[in-house]
Formats: C-alpha cells, sequence, structure tokens
C-alpha cells in the first residue's frame, strides 16, 4: 500500500505541473492574440476614417469639374472667339504705344546723372592732383640730409666729428629726427665722393667741407675733441 499511495501522489504531481503549464501558456497566448486583435482594430478604423476623407475630396472633385465645365461653356457660348483676338491686338497696342512713350523719358532722365558723375570725377581728380603735385613741390623744397650736412661743414672753419655734427642738425631741424649712424654714413659717402675730407686725431675722427668750399663767413667756434667714431 505505502508504494502504491507514493506513485499516485507523483502522477498527481506531473498532471498538476503539466496544467499549470499549459494554463499559463494559453493565458499568454490569449494576451497576444487580444493584442493582435487590437492593432487590427486601430489598422481598420484608421483605414475606414481615410476612406471617408477619399471619398468626400472625391464627390468634391466631381462637383468641382462640373462647375468648371459648365462655366467654360457659357463663356465659349457669351463671347465670340475674334472680339477676344481683337481686344488682346488692341490691348498689345496700347502697352506698345504706353513702351515708347516711356522709353525716351527714362533716356533724357538719365543723361543729367551721367553728367553729374562725370563732373564730380573730373572734380575728385583735379583736387588729388593738385594735392600730389603740392607733396611733390614740398618735398623738392626741403633739402636732403647730404645738403644739410655740406651747409654745415661749410660755415665751419674747423673740422667737426659726426656726434658733433648730427647734433647741431638735430637742433636746427628737429623734426627731421637726425641720427648720429645715419650722418656718420652720409659722411663717409661725402668723402668718397670728394665733397668732403677726413681727419684723424688720435682715436676721434673729423670732417670738414674742401678747401674750395670754404666758409664765405669764419665761425667762432673753438676745435673740440670728437667723440669715439
Amino acid at each position: 500500500m505505502p508504494e502504491t499511495t507514493t506513485a499516485t501522489t507523483e502522477l498527481a504531481s506531473q498532471y498538476i505541473a503539466q496544467v499549470s503549464g499549459d494554463l499559463e501558456a494559453n493565458v499568454k497566448e490569449q494576451e497576444r492574440i487580444s493584442a493582435e486583435i487590437a492593432s487590427l482594430q486601430e489598422q481598420l478604423a484608421s483605414l475606414q476614417h481615410d476612406h471617408g476623407v477619399l471619398v468626400s475630396m472625391q464627390q468634391a472633385l466631381g462637383i468641382t469639374q462640373a462647375a468648371v465645365a459648365s462655366g467654360a461653356e457659357s463663356t465659349s457660348a457669351t463671347v465670340p472667339a475674334p472680339r477676344r483676338k481683337k481686344a488682346g491686338a488692341a490691348a498689345g497696342g496700347q502697352r506698345k504705344a504706353r513702351k515708347s512713350t516711356a522709353g525716351p523719358a527714362k533716356k533724357t532722365a538719365r543723361k543729367p546723372v551721367a553728367k553729374k558723375t562725370t563732373t564730380a570725377k573730373t572734380a575728385k581728380t583735379g583736387t588729388a592732383t593738385t594735392g600730389t603735385a603740392k607733396a611733390a613741390t614740398a618735398k623738392t623744397a626741403e633739402p636732403t640730409l647730404v645738403e644739410l650736412i655740406r651747409r654745415h661743414l661749410a660755415e665751419q672753419k674747423e673740422p667737426r666729428s659726426a656726434a658733433e655734427i648730427s647734433t647741431a642738425l638735430g637742433q636746427a631741424h628737429p623734426e627731421r629726427g637726425v641720427s648720429a649712424k645715419v650722418v656718420r654714413v652720409t659722411l663717409e659717402g661725402l668723402v668718397a665722393k670728394s665733397q668732403a675730407e677726413r681727419s684723424k686725431q688720435g682715436r676721434s675722427v673729423f670732417y670738414s667741407a674742401p678747401a674750395d668750399q670754404a666758409a664765405a663767413t669764419p665761425g667762432t667756434e673753438a676745435p673740440s675733441e670728437g667723440t669715439d667714431d
């Protein structure tokens, strides 16, 4: 008896487990099918709505086409074709007449503008030319550094160093911004061209005008020791 009872209990447990699994699978399948049905119902409702809209549009287009056809028939019966052509020709003639009348007026109105523009350009060009000429005249009238150095040497009775010459020219012409280095290079260039003479006292170098360019008025300055070159 105990063995029979145990076998029966195990078999019942197997059936219970199988039934429970089948029941769970059945419930899941019902849920799946219900979801598909709901989706299909939504699609069906959307299709039915679109169908109604399309039918309405078709009906509206049918009425519009009929109205347009009837309107075209009434127009062709009322207005003859030749009159429409004449009216079009008359309108074209009026447009051509307007264009021919307006054309010369536009051209006449543009000519004064062109003259004014030419006059303005001529005035600007003349002003620019005058300014350039004045600037060129001012540059020509202003003495070069070479001329200033030659004049300074001609006015001196005794030789002068490059530092002394640059200091004197800087005081006489502060707007020129005279540099001692530039003055020294210019003096050496004058010496090379025999337009200035160079003498050396110890380590100092002095410059003076050539003998044939002695100053007309002797200077009163005493000789001073030059700076190192």
